[in-house]
């Protein structure tokens, strides 16, 4: 997405990694004082490999180690990047702004509803914000937005704390259940051992147009907003709610 940052070839060898981290959808590889970021795209992923293994088209980068192993980064759309910091990776312009993780403590009902006054937007355009929240992606929204019984396009400032309360817990439900299946595979998703993730076979509203609902037998109905598709039970998830 962006050129590797030439002070990587100078400051990185030499180095031990001592750290790996995440933090939403960016890798962390500390080593010293500095950090590599790694955000993998729409279909990149790393694999440790012997370093004489040759390249194949889309294998973009090589971290090679003293063992004679590597880290190669493999990309195929390209939309994955590579970069480089000193100092708190925290505080790195892609990281400094972004929301809690919806799986530690610091997000809760509590913290939706207090940073969702005065806000217009749709509650399901406000939870895929990673300003809000990291992590929750549009199939996530729409799945934990049903779980809670809310309607995608309520207004997030009318939501009483009650229901986001409601909505936090269903968040987390949603993304563990999620990660327990592998994750979501759509079209050339794969994890990092080369399978498929199985929570699609799970799904309750996403990619189920016309379909009837599991819960009330209403027809799921699709809407665009924001230029992404929204899948919601009109039965369920009334509007106002």
């Amino acid at each position: 997405r962006w050129p590797i940052p030439e002070e990587i070839e100078r400051q990185l060898p030499g180095r031990t990694i001592d750290r790996v981290g995440r933090r939403a959808k960016y890798l962390l590889i500390g080593a010293g004082e500095g950090t590599a970021i790694i955000h993998l795209g729409m279909s990149g992923s790393l694999r440790i490999l012997s370093s004489g293994e040759p390249p194949t088209k889309h294998d973009h980068v090589d971290l090679t180690l003293d063992d004679g192993a590597c880290l190669r980064f493999r990309d195929p759309r390209r939309f994955g990047s590579l970069l480089w910091t000193l100092g708190d990776p925290g505080e790195h312009r892609l990281l400094a702004r972004l929301g809690p993780e919806p799986l530690e403590a610091s997000f809760s009902g509590t913290y939706l509803y207090e940073r969702s006054r005065k806000r217009r937007v749709a509650i399901k355009q406000f939870l895929m914000d990673s300003q809000t929240v990291v992590g929750v992606g549009n199939i996530y929204a729409s799945e934990s937005l049903h779980a809670a019984r809310i309607h995608p396009t309520s207004e997030a400032r009318l939501i009483s704390r009650e229901r986001y309360r409601l909505l936090a817990r269903c968040v987390r439900e949603t993304l563990e259940q999620a990660i327990d299946a592998g994750g979501t595979t759509l079209r050339d998703f794969s994890n990092s051992e080369g399978k498929l993730g199985y929570f699609a076979q799970q799904l309750a509203v996403y990619g189920r147009e016309g379909q009837p609902c599991m819960s009330c037998e209403a027809s799921i109905k699709r809407i665009v907003q924001c230029s992404r598709a929204s899948f919601f039970c009109p039965g369920c998830q009334r509007q106002g709610c």
